[in-house]
């Protein structure tokens, strides 16, 4: 697919020639590499201190980090936990692979990462969230029991589910022993909503975002935020520990990162930055290099192949008929770059988030269209009364946009979207100056609406308007949230 070179701009940073695992290491080794791959669950990229937060402590994340390569420009394909996961398993964007609704799942036919690593000889495990369907296309041995109800709330629902690792270092404990190069997927439930209800944060210690209405409710529920991520990075100190306990560090790539960001406003269930743009570390073993950070324009599509090759595969992403690309010439110092852009989508998420949305990003510039802007923009966060994630707050930001410009502003923006948005998020990160209209942006706009329609044609996305949830009624979810 052509893309017009005014497109593809913004700097480049050259990461030089890296260290890398060799051939003769591997033979070394004794077997391929393991692979870990920790994802947390609706976190900003932002919200993490090696990416720059010098609020929020993840000092196990700054410990990965130190050992890591930091990919600065990594974007989720769907703002949404089920299809991002799916996108993240199958290395296709969500409506090739058919999971582009929340709760829905891949086609069959469709195949997944652990089935890809199984093909490689490798023993393939899941511990934590599930949130992917069929099973039956995820032949993922499931670690039970590291799902557990938050200790006070049993019986309150999936909301109110923990990660419980003992079963994870019992796991790993007996991998270490095998013949086979083992896939482990560890999915933590933080910082997903329900947050904990007692903060290790002063209210006053927080920062509000300045597309957010600073409120005294705000305040408390960003500390109880910032409280659960502190909680998913021991969690990964937990996890790199086990590691080191069984002396796996040498021969195990380790992967970090999330589906989708937080839930606040102009975060899940959109394409903005805040939405889509995910945190990606990558420890690989051999890895040493004073410049620790990319910012090649990569997609969570990309794990896939990335697996694949680390197996000892060569994933050819157009004979696979992938849209992810490998991230190992990037890590290897063989490219700076595998994309000039990349893609998102939201489709709908139950009766709230009904707006449906695209998105091409380049280094440069964020197009979206939104193709039912006749609607007005509603989410959990503003209309779900049964759990905390924006009914602690919402009245608080309602009242102020009465009394304050910018609080007016803000409900606006978030009710209501254009037809079409262009940022230019080296100048404008946060993204609050829509360019779209602008007549000396009419060339920018004309390239990206035209690569826009021939990338759902490619995809098969036909969709038009306000996304209406099928009305199907199932035994059981097709992509059940948890497994026991």
């Amino acid at each position: 697919m052509n893309i017009p070179k005014s497109l593809v701009l913004g700097q480049i940073l050259t990461i030089g020639t890296l260290p890398f695992a060799t051939d003769a290491q591997t033979a070394k080794i004794g077997k391929p590499l393991n692979i870990v791959i920790f994802v947390a669950d609706d976190l900003g990229a932002n919200d993490i201190s090696p990416y720059g937060n010098k609020i929020i402590k993840t000092p196990n994340l700054e410990r990965l980090a130190n050992e890591s390569i930091l990919f600065s420009n990594c974007y989720a394909a769907s703002p949404t936990c089920s299809p991002s996961r799916a996108s993240l398993h199958t290395g296709l964007y969500p409506f090739k692979n058919g999971a582009h609704a929340n709760h829905s799942g891949i086609r069959e036919g469709i195949k997944t990462l652990p089935a890809y690593l199984k093909q490689s000889g490798y023993q393939v495990a899941l511990a934590g969230k599930l949130h992917i369907g069929p099973l039956s296309s995820y032949p993922f041995e499931l670690i039970h029991g590291t799902n557990v109800p938050e200790p006070g709330y049993e019986g309150k629902g999936d909301l109110w589910t923990d990660l419980n690792l003992g079963p994870v270092e019992e796991w790993i404990s007996k991998a270490s022993k095998g013949s086979k190069p083992f896939l482990l997927v560890v999915n933590d439930h933080s910082p997903h909503v329900i947050w904990p209800e007692k903060p290790e944060y002063e209210d006053h210690e927080v920062d509000i975002p300045p597309f957010h209405i600073d409120t005294k409710s705000t305040r408390k529920s960003r500390a109880r935020y910032y409280t659960d991520i502190t909680k998913m990075d021991r969690n990964v100190g937990k996890l790199l520990d086990f590691l080191d306990e069984f002396n796996l560090q040498n021969n195990t790539v380790v992967i970090f990162t999330a589906d989708q960001g937080p839930q606040w406003a102009f975060g899940k269930w959109n394409l903005y930055d805040y939405g889509i743009r995910v945190p990606l570390l990558i420890r690989y073993p051999g890895y040493q290099n004073s410049q620790r950070e990319t910012n090649a324009l990569v997609s969570l599509v990309d794990l896939v192949p990335t697996a694949v090759e680390i197996a000892g595969g060569s994933p050819n992403n157009e004979a696979m008929q992938l849209d992810g690309k490998s991230l190992l010439p990037i890590i290897n110092g063989k490219a700076t770059d595998i994309h000039p852009y990349i893609y998102a989508s939201h489709t709908g998420d139950g009766t709230m988030n009904m707006a449906p949305m695209r998105m091409i990003r380049t280094k440069r510039y964020k197009y979206i269209l939104n193709l039912a802007p006749e609607v007005q923009y509603n989410t959990h966060m503003n209309k779900a009364t049964d759990h905390d994630g924006g009914r602690e707050y919402w009245h608080e930001w309602v009242n102020k946009s009465f009394e304050e410009e910018h609080a007016a502003s803000v409900l606006w923006r978030y009710h209501n979207r254009p037809k079409e948005e262009l940022y230019d998020v080296l100048k404008d990160p946060d993204e609050l100056h829509n360019l779209a209209k602008l007549h000396h942006y009419k060339e920018v706009m004309d390239e990206f609406r035209a690569h826009m329609t021939q990338w759902r044609m490619q995809q098969g996305d036909e969709e038009t308007g306000v996304y209406k949830e099928p009305q199907v009624r199932r035994n059981e979810p097709i992509s059940p949230y948890i497994f026991k």
